[in-house]
């Protein structure tokens, strides 16, 4: 009878613990929790560029969590990122606000960050947001910065050589 018990209670404490990861797994990968679900509505916004930025990433204004990104898929006619974003109803953002895919620190997550305008007419549900702003991707910038520099030894090493020519 008692190892009946015992196994009981391991079994039951092994149950808990698998819960518990589940939960703070899902937590950690950005979802909201069980049964918080807000009201909300759906604005697209059209990036040339949003680098590593995926379904469910924050959407944030000033620092705090707004919203998130519902879907991202390619527009066939102009071949750009479209971004369907799932805003909370309480928040609401005039038709003038921006939007920009940014990074949380230097190698971070991308998520979208609203800049709010001054328009007295808000955004509904199925509005555009038409200023937006591109991802800037690492790779590329630190490809422009080795073009640059290259360039640059290149520049004062043709002036060095034609200066040593002319003495």
């Amino acid at each position: 009878m008692k190892k009946n018990s015992l196994e009981m209670l391991v079994g039951l404490f092994v149950l808990i613990g698998i819960v518990a990861i589940l939960f703070l797994s899902f937590r950690v990968a950005g979802g909201n929790g069980i049964g918080s679900a807000q009201p909300s509505y759906t604005v697209t916004a059209s990036f040339n560029d949003i680098g590593g930025l995926k379904a469910q990433a924050p959407v944030k204004i000033a620092g705090v969590v707004i919203g998130r990104v519902d879907k991202i898929v390619l527009d066939t006619k102009d071949y750009q990122a479209k971004v369907t974003l799932k805003i909370d109803k309480k928040y609401q953002l005039s038709t003038d606000t921006s939007a920009q895919v940014l990074t949380s620190g230097l190698l971070g997550d991308q998520y979208i960050g609203l800049s709010p305008g001054g328009d007295p007419d808000n955004l509904t549900d199925g509005s555009e947001i038409y200023l937006t702003g591109s991802a800037l991707v690492l790779e590329q910038l630190i490809g422009k910065f080795m073009t640059n520099f290259a360039e640059g030894n290149a520049k004062s090493d043709n002036k060095t050589n034609s200066t040593a020519a002319s003495n």
